[in-house]
Formats: C-alpha cells, sequence, structure tokens
C-alpha cells in the first residue's frame, strides 16, 4: 500500500508485455507466463501489463483481471508490476485502479480521459481520485494516442497530487520534454521514464529519465543498454543500442506494432502464435520481409533454455 512517505519504486527497463493469443483469438496465459518468466530472467527492473504495446484496447474486463493476476503471481514481487489504465471517465478509471491494487500490482500507468478531454482543472482532480485508491500512480503522456495534451508545468502539477510518483513522456520530440519536466521537478520524490518502444532511450537518459518502458521482445538485449549508462559506459551503451534501433523503430508503425512485438517473440520461442486482434492487423508479405531482413542482421538468440531469473 502507498503511504505518503513511499518514493517512487518505477524505474531502469520496464517492459510492456504482449498479450499472446492462441489461433482463434483465445487468451494464451501459459504463452504470457512465459514471456513474464523470460522478463525476469533478462535482468528487467520492473514488468507492465496492459498497456498499449498489450492490446489492452481489445481485452475484455475479465481477460484483463486474468492478465493482471498471472502477471502478478508470476513476478512475485521480484520487481514491480505496473497494471495499464486506459479508462475514459474518472468513476471507471478508479474502478481499474483499485482491480489493480487488490490483484497485488505495485503502481499504475493512467492515460488522462480521453473521450471527452479534460480541462486544466479537471486533470489533477482525475489523478487524485485514482491515487486516492492507495497504489502508485504514473502518468502517461500520450498525446499521439489520447489527443490530451499536457505541457511540463502542467505535468509538475500533477507531481504535486498525493500519490502521483511518475510520468511517462511520450510527447515527442521526447528528450526535450523529459528534461523540461526534470528541470522542475527535483527534490520531489518523482521521476520520468520514456516509451515510444525505447526510439530514444540514451536521449532520455541523458535528459535525466530513470528508465524507459518499450515493448517486451528484446529485453535481454534493452537490459545491458540501460546498466551499460548506469555504470558510465556510455560508449558501450550508444555501440549496443545502434544496432537494436531498426528494430525499436520497426516496431512502432502504426496499426502493425503489434504484430510486429509479436512476431518477434514466436521467432524468439516465447509465444506460439503471433495472433492480433482487430483493429490491429497482421503482417503482410512485404511487412514480413522487412522485419526478417532486420531480424537477420540482428541474428537474435532464440529462448530455448530453461529461464533463470536473475533476480
Amino acid at each position: 500500500m502507498l503511504t505518503a512517505d513511499s518514493p517512487p519504486t518505477v524505474q531502469g527497463l520496464v517492459p510492456i508485455l504482449a498479450t499472446p493469443f492462441g489461433p482463434d483469438g483465445s487468451l494464451d496465459l501459459p504463452g504470457l507466463r512465459r514471456l513474464t518468466e523470460f522478463q525476469l530472467a533478462s535482468g528487467v527492473h520492473g514488468v507492465a501489463v496492459l498497456g498499449m504495446a498489450s492490446e489492452a484496447f481489445a481485452l475484455t474486463a475479465d481477460e484483463r483481471r486474468l492478465v493482471t493476476r498471472e502477471a502478478v503471481g508470476v513476478v512475485a514481487n521480484a520487481v514491480p508490476l505496473v497494471v495499464g489504465v486506459a479508462a475514459t471517465s474518472t468513476v471507471t478509471a478508479v474502478e481499474q485502479a483499485a482491480e489493480a491494487a487488490a490483484a497485488g500490482a505495485t503502481a499504475v500507468m493512467v492515460l488522462p480521459p480521453f473521450m471527452v478531454p479534460p480541462s486544466p482543472a479537471q486533470l489533477p482532480a482525475f489523478y487524485a481520485e485514482v491515487a486516492a485508491v492507495g497504489i502508485e500512480v504514473m502518468v502517461q503522456d500520450a498525446p499521439g494516442v489520447t489527443g490530451v495534451t499536457m505541457s511540463p508545468q502542467q505535468i509538475v502539477e500533477l507531481a504535486a497530487v498525493p500519490g502521483v510518483t511518475s510520468v511517462k513522456v511520450e510527447a515527442p520530440p521526447t528528450a526535450p520534454k523529459v528534461a523540461a519536466v526534470v528541470d522542475r521537478i527535483s527534490q520531489r520524490g518523482f521521476v520520468v521514464l520514456g516509451g515510444q518502444n525505447a526510439q530514444f532511450l540514451l536521449d532520455e537518459l541523458g535528459a535525466g529519465a530513470v528508465g524507459t518502458m518499450p515493448a517486451c521482445e528484446i529485453p535481454d538485449l534493452l537490459a545491458p543498454v540501460v546498466d551499460d549508462w548506469r555504470a558510465g559506459r556510455y560508449d558501450d551503451a550508444r555501440a549496443r543500442f545502434d544496432l537494436l534501433l531498426p528494430l525499436l523503430v520497426y516496431g512502432l508503425q502504426s496499426g502493425i506494432a503489434w504484430a510486429v512485438h509479436k512476431e518477434v517473440l514466436v521467432a524468439r520461442g516465447l509465444i506460439d502464435h503471433a495472433t492480433v486482434r482487430v483493429p490491429a492487423r497482421a503482417l503482410d508479405a512485404r511487412a514480413k520481409a522487412g522485419l526478417t531482413a532486420i531480424l537477420d542482421r540482428l541474428d537474435l538468440p532464440a529462448v530455448s533454455a530453461p529461464l533463470t531469473r536473475t533476480h
């Protein structure tokens, strides 16, 4: 349970899990379990579910609960677990946050309501009501999805809301906004993370971000990048990151991003099927060929050996 003295706990590499489905579109819980175990074995600093990379928009309420419960059980407090909240009203956001807290999540990553964009006065009130549930709240600043723009000063105001302890900045250009927020919230016990599939990871870390929340297919390759940067090995971090960037960018394409993530997960032996739910789209032959060319150059290792946690 969050207390007034609790520091932010979500930082470092916090991948957002894909939600595996069977060929018929049914929820694949064994696949989700393997995927979660792989994150832990890769040395991540946290795990997130029900984010945009999770196809949470296509899950039923019961499936949301199943995914959260399964992830909580596998993570078992080894690292923080973040649950996405993308409701379109205060009452439904509070409901989802309360369910996440009851299931044992560490924090909720909360989009602002976007069906009816909130006024500047409503935004702090919205996050205050969600935080009153008693779970750590991360603001998700993603205007490309929500149409809700938050200025750095507005984020600073949200940082003053009790229980709101972090923001995930996904408003491009991300690094300048990260810097603008970090410059204003030092000494507040509030931290900034990056998103956008870690496309600008090193720029964001250089601007003061404490971590990133990308998709989940290459945590074993991204964790050393973050570790190198934290240790001051900046050239090593850049050398590693440059190899990964084509794949990270390929996974940001509108409409097919979810299929890209899942095709890589299938290629690595982590899930059995790359099934996505409408309105997400499967890759056509041209997109598959482009992804294959990237993977061939990257020479990604398959994950076939038993997974061993590094925590």
